[in-house]
């Protein structure tokens, strides 16, 4: 009981002291009354405004500094809710409108560089604030400059670009073409906008138009390899030859002979193409006239794939050994180091400025250092042999005869996800920032969601976005970009999947709310 009546009173006191103000709080209190207690006429008393103007008169004569330390000083007697009269009375002051302002002072240029950093919504919403900012938007073309500023940035609207004819519009327009005013590039942003949304609709559910090349090759039928570009596609066949097609009207204009085995494996650039072949070689031909310049002899057999870039060149074979050469010219290219580790025949390489990667059918991976040439860690995880991968950064994406398709990290070699969905060897893949895509001898091309794969919590189910049948026989290679696939096969057939000149469809998807947003603010 004392204990309790201890507590009690001691609760009371406290109680008790809580309800007294000290002389701060009233002080505070009183000060928060006073703007219902003082009258306008107290406020307006000549007394006041005596006082008022002799301090002035003293802070007119004061320098900069010491007027500043004043303002200090009184707002430091001051209390919260003063300081938020006061605040309300600076914001409008130290509000600027720049970009109305800097025009008035001929600096017109600075405020179109601040615009350019707007995206299209925000772009959008000035445009609304007021004429003047229409003016300095509109006359500082800065919806030209953002779609440039995308083309420069984005493989997908450069590629979208050309192949629409709209670059012309863009940079430094050709020699009599007619300007485009600000509402034409106001007009035609949500029209891009609009078109990429259809060509990545078009890609989740399946949407293309096929394009067929027959090979008709006179002997052993199948095409192992292939690269395009917008003008040609070059491929690698099981007879032995080289054969270039023009990629728009897909007519055969040139036939390269020179190996005596079938062409495995090719790769191009502006001047030259480099082909592997079952006959052990590998041969160098110039790519404007079709001569071939060079012969390398090392590998004891089949040349199963080759990779070159930046004065490297990088081969494989079914003898086991990858083979680094350094490339000073097509007829000058030595052999730098043989790579031994594989116990089986090595099916694929690439590398970059870091890594070289192998993959064999001794169901390993392996990373070797691209500089010392020496082995760095193995990637474990296949239950059978590999068949194809591409690497690119940290991410290692390879294919198996284990049907699977397998993620890896690199530089920890951990396995990130496994893909299931194919029914026979995956024989080639290839991926970019959004999709992997996959081509197995099950005669299928399947599409998958890279981004997806990459995310723990996504359901395995759920990574296939759509399986593409068009071969009647094993898919062998194929390549794709932000508009098509194209693949070869045991068919003896190249399929081009177009992606984005597909024939309009009843009950297609409505424009995104971006694309609404961006017409809801019509251009003046």
């Amino acid at each position: 009981m004392m204990s309790s009546d201890i507590e009690t009173s001691q609760l009371e006191m406290k109680m008790e002291t809580c309800s007294l103000p000290d002389e701060t709080d009233k002080k505070l209190l009183n000060r928060s009354l006073m703007p219902t207690l003082m009258s306008k006429e107290i406020m307006e008393s000549d007394e006041f405004v005596q006082e008022r103007d002799a301090c002035t008169k003293y802070f007119d004569n004061w320098s900069e500094g010491q007027q500043v330390q004043f303002i200090e000083h009184l707002l430091s007697r001051m209390c919260h809710y003063q300081h938020g009269q006061i605040n309300a009375f600076l914001t409008p002051m130290l509000q600027r409108d720049f970009i109305s302002a800097l025009p008035a002072k001929g600096l017109d240029h600075i405020a179109e560089n601040i615009l350019a950093y707007l995206d299209a919504k925000s772009l959008c919403a000035a445009e609304q604030v007021c004429k003047e900012w229409y003016r300095v938007i509109s006359e500082g073309n800065q919806w030209k400059k953002l779609i440039e500023r995308k083309v420069l940035t984005d493989s997908l609207w450069k590629g979208l670009s050309e192949r629409r004819s709209w670059d012309r519009y863009l940079f430094k327009q050709r020699h009599g073409e007619t300007p485009k005013d600000h509402k034409f590039y106001r007009s035609l942003y949500p029209q891009i906008i609009q078109d990429i949304e259809k060509i990545e609709t078009n890609w989740r559910t399946g949407q293309h138009q096929l394009q067929r090349i027959h090979c008709l090759s006179e002997t052993s039928k199948g095409i192992y390899c292939l690269q395009y570009d917008d003008n040609k596609i070059i491929s690698g066949l099981r007879d032995n030859t080289i054969k270039i097609w023009n990629r728009n009207s897909l007519e055969r204009i040139q036939v390269l002979t020179g190996h005596t085995g079938s062409v495995l494996c090719l790769q191009y650039d502006d001047n030259i193409i480099m082909s592997g072949s079952s006959d052990s070689t590998v041969r160098v031909w110039d790519l404007h006239s079709g001569e071939m310049m060079n012969t390398l002899i090392h590998h004891c057999e089949a040349v199963l794939h080759l990779r070159f870039d930046d004065g490297i060149m990088v081969t494989c074979s079914k003898d086991r050994s990858i083979a680094v050469w350094d490339m000073q010219s097509p007829t000058d290219i030595n052999l730098r180091r043989v790579l031994v580790g594989h116990r089986a025949a090595v099916n694929v390489v690439d590398f970059d400025e870091k890594y070289i990667v192998s993959a064999s059918g001794d169901r390993t991976i392996k990373v070797w250092n691209t500089s010392t040439c020496e082995f760095v860690r193995t990637l474990n995880g296949h239950k059978r042999g590999i068949a194809c991968l591409q690497y690119r950064e940290r991410l290692v994406v390879s294919g198996s005869s284990d049907n699977t398709i397998r993620l890896w990290d690199i530089e920890c070699g951990s396995c990130l996800r496994v893909l299931e969905g194919h029914e026979e060897l995956v024989r080639c893949i290839r991926f970019d920032n959004k999709r992997i895509v996959s081509g197995a001898y099950d005669g299928t091309i399947k599409v998958w969601d890279l981004q997806a794969a990459l995310d723990v919590r996504s359901p395995s189910a759920t990574l296939c976005l759509r399986t593409l049948v068009g071969h009647s026989g094993r898919v062998f290679r194929l390549q794709f970009d932000e508009f098509q696939i194209v693949s070869s096969s045991h068919d003896d057939t190249i399929l081009i999947w177009d992606f984005l000149n597909v024939p309009a469809r009843e009950n297609q998807p409505s424009p995104s709310r971006d694309f609404a947003v961006l017409n809801s603010f019509p251009a003046r």
